[in-house]
Parts: structure tokens; sequence; C-alpha cells
């Protein structure tokens, strides 16, 4: 019934080439470095070829490979200019687009989950999508009542696509290690993998989103639609417009890439601590940037609309406290105690002795934006931390191999990560402290008097 899942075999046949190509590539290198061309410049040419590759082949699967694609976009910010200029534009597309199934897929899946008289529920509705992402498409329609709304249907068979798709990519993935320096591609396809049955199930997706709207309903700054209707591979929810954050990396101006930036930070900040719950997938398609209430086109009064609530993280006391602590006592130096704290939540193994000193030197670049008043974040700083940490021959490199991440801190890191990523693709200045203090615990030094009380 669906063209995702279709002809499995051809699925496994593309995502099995690019090993393949990858290996043709290298001895196509080896060859231009036998004909004089210099190791860094065929090492970029190889980074770029590859990359061209895969996102091609991840756009056009959709499921898990399209997933991974989106996940890998937003870290395209610690790429070289020469070798992500030529192809930000096929990662820019995979944040928000993909080749539609056919409208007959889609009219069967409603009959199916709605029942055959589901026009009955729409006084319209579009048949060409809105949106196609990687487990599912976004239909533009008008519910009974009037309103405007999103119809999010899934893919026949994406749960299958999406496992199949993230098994194949995972036996290779120290292949694509080179295309984001510093980062261990492996873990981030394991972590997709398990959370596959989440994805899938719209049920929860439409409690995670209703949760979200109940809170931010009268936010000055967040907007997040009301969950209409949900059924099994079916969700309603009200429409939103607004400029995707993937327009505002492209094109936006100063003052909206600067606010996109600062509501997204004090949106990862503030959700966590006001829902219990962490929207997990931070990538550009999932945002839009929205005029202030009642069309205030004051760039101060802009809003952030959220999108997608189908992979979260529960953490029902918000944010671990010890991050926030971390990050204080890193700030102020205190490497005695950033060690021990690492130590005591499993960053640091047991088994591994390190120098603190070292660890708070390795730290200090990383959160250079927590330190200032407003921090501008940009391609260039992401690059260099990137490179100080993939370089085999610096200490960060070394210092960084024995450190460990807490599973219960994986998608913590990874949301985190991918945040910074976008800050750096929008470019934005941000007062990144300022959430901080008002949103992470153990941020602020706690009232000595209050303490001693």
């Amino acid at each position: 019934m669906s063209d995702l899942p279709r002809k499995a075999v051809t699925r496994t046949a593309k995502l099995a080439a690019l090993p393949l190509g990858f290996a043709g590539r290298a001895t196509w290198g080896l060859g231009k470095r036998i004909g004089g061309k210099s190791a860094e410049l065929v090492a970029r040419e190889l980074q770029q070829r590859t990359a061209e590759q895969l996102f091609k082949v991840l756009g056009e699967l959709k499921g898990g490979a399209m997933k991974l694609g989106q996940a890998l976009s937003v870290f395209e910010s610690a790429l070289p200019e020469e070798v992500a200029g030529p192809y930000r534009a096929a990662l820019t597309k995979l944040q928000d687009a993909a080749p539609p199934m056919p409208t007959s897929t889609v009219h069967a899946v409603l009959d199916e989950r709605l029942g055959e008289n589901w026009r009955e529920l729409f006084l319209e509705f579009e048949d060409k999508p809105a949106a196609a992402a990687s487990i599912g498409q976004v239909h533009r329609a008008v519910w009974h009542d009037g309103r405007e709304v999103a119809v999010k249907v899934q893919y026949p068979g994406a749960g299958e696509a999406l496992l199949s798709d993230l098994a194949q990519l995972s036996r290779f993935a120290r292949l694509l290690g080179p295309l984001v320096p510093g980062m261990d591609i492996k873990p981030l396809i394991t972590e997709m993998r398990d959370r596959v049955s989440e994805e899938l199930d719209y049920a929860l997706e439409a409690a995670s989103q209703r949760e979200h709207a109940e809170v931010f309903a009268d936010d000055p700054d967040v907007v997040v639609p009301a969950v209409v209707h949900q059924s099994e591979q079916v969700l309603v929810t009200e429409w939103m417009d607004g400029i995707p954050l993937s327009e505002v990396i492209a094109d936006g101006t100063a003052d909206q890439r600067d606010r996109a930036g600062q509501l997204l930070a004090r949106f990862l900040f503030s959700g966590p601590a006001r829902t219990g719950l962490l929207h997990a997938d931070p990538h550009p398609g999932n945002f839009r940037l929205l005029p202030g209430a009642e069309g205030d086109e004051d760039p101060a009064s802009w809003r952030l609309g959220v999108l997608d609530f189908g992979t979260v993280d529960r953490l029902p006391g918000g944010l671990p406290e010890t991050i926030g602590v971390c990050l204080r006592m890193t700030l102020a130096g205190d490497a005695e105690t950033v060690y021990e704290l690492l130590r005591a939540e499993g960053f640091v193994k047991e088994s591994v002795a390190l120098d603190p000193d070292a660890v708070l030197e390795y730290l200090l670049p990383i959160i250079e934006p927590a330190e200032a008043e407003a921090y501008l974040f940009t391609r260039g700083w992401l690059r260099a931390q990137a490179a100080r940490i993939a370089d085999p021959r610096s200490p960060a490199h070394q210092l960084g191999k024995q450190l460990n991440l807490p599973p219960s801190y994986l998608l913590i890191h990874r949301v985190t990560l991918s945040t910074i990523g976008v800050l750096c693709q929008l470019n934005a200045t941000v007062r990144l402290r300022d959430e901080l203090e008002e949103w992470l615990p153990g941020f602020v030094a706690p009232d000595t008097d209050e303490a001693a009380s």
C-alpha cells in the first residue's frame, strides 16, 4: 500500500551501496594523491563527494534513513565552509521536505483509521501534502468546525522501514564519522532504534503535545498547536503558519536570527522545567517564527512555533541539577568539584583517573557561551570546537575518549548539541546566560542565608 517500505530489497541495496561508494572514492582519492594533490585537498574533496551522495540517498528513502539525515543536518555548522557550502542546500532540504507518498495511499490510511466517511470530518482537505518527513506527511485541511488543521498521516510500514534502515546504517556508522568531526554516530543510530516505538505511537505524541500546548497556552514567546483529533497513524492538530526556521537560516534578517535563537534557547531550557518533558527533535523543520500576538511585527514580540512531539525525553524534575552545578563550578574554575560531580554521575568511570585541571581545560571552551552576557553563535566557533575534539593529536581528543556518557544523559546531550548547531546556523546573538539563570536548576548558587536555614 505504501511506497516507503516498498521493495525492501531496493531500499537495502541503496543503503548498502553507500559504503561501496565511500570505498570507491577512497581509491579515487589515493589516485589523486599519487597524482600530486595534497592530502588535505583530497580529504576535503572526498568529504564533499561522500556527503553529496549520502544526503541524496537519505533524503530519497525517508524512514530511518531520512531521520538520520535530519539529525546530522544540524551539525553542518561544524564542517569546514568549503566542504559544507556546496551541499548545505541539500542538508537544509532534509529538514522539512521529502518525496510524498501517493494520494491513493493517503486516502487508504484515512479510510482505515478515520472510517470510510472521513471526508465528513473536514470541510476541506488538500491531497497535496504541505510537508513530508521521515515517518509521515502533513496535509492542510479545514476541520468540520471551521478550524484550519494539519493532518499528519503515518506512512504504512514506517516502523519496518525505520528499523531496517537504522540496522543497515549502523553497520557502516564509522564511515560516516568524518562527516561530523568529533561526533560518534553509532550511539546516535542506536538511540534512534531504541525510540522507534515511541516515535510511531501517535497517542503518545498527542499526549506530549497536549501537555505542551496546555502549559504554553498563554505564553508570550512560545506557541504549540492544540491537538484536535488522534487515532492510530493519524494526528490532527491546529494549523500553524509562520516562517520555517530553515528559511530564517537561509534568508532571515539579523533581528529574526537573534530572536529565533533566543527563543530556541528559552524553549530548550524552560520546556523541561515547565512540562517535565524535553522536546528531543530540534531540527529547523520543527520550528516556525511567528509574529507577535494580534500580528505585532515588532521583532521583540515575535514568537517561536513548535511542532512534532514524537520524540521527547521524560524529565519529571526538569533537567538534572548536576548539569547546572557543573556549569557554575566550571565557570568558577573549581576543577576539583567539577571532577567529583562528573565522577559521581558516571561521566568519569571508576576505573579511569583523569587530571581535574585537564578536564576543566577541556570543558571551558565548550561552555564559553554561558559565560558571556550575550554570545554570537557562529559556524566558525563550532568548527573550532569540533576540530579541537576531533584532532587525534590534541589533548582534548585524548581526554574526550576517556569520558563516558551515562545513558540517562544521552538524549539531553544530543538535544543540547543539536540546538547549539541550529544556533550556529542562525548566526544568532543569544543571551544564553539569562536562560540558564532562569530555567536550569543549580546554575544559580543557592542563597547563603536560605541554605543555612
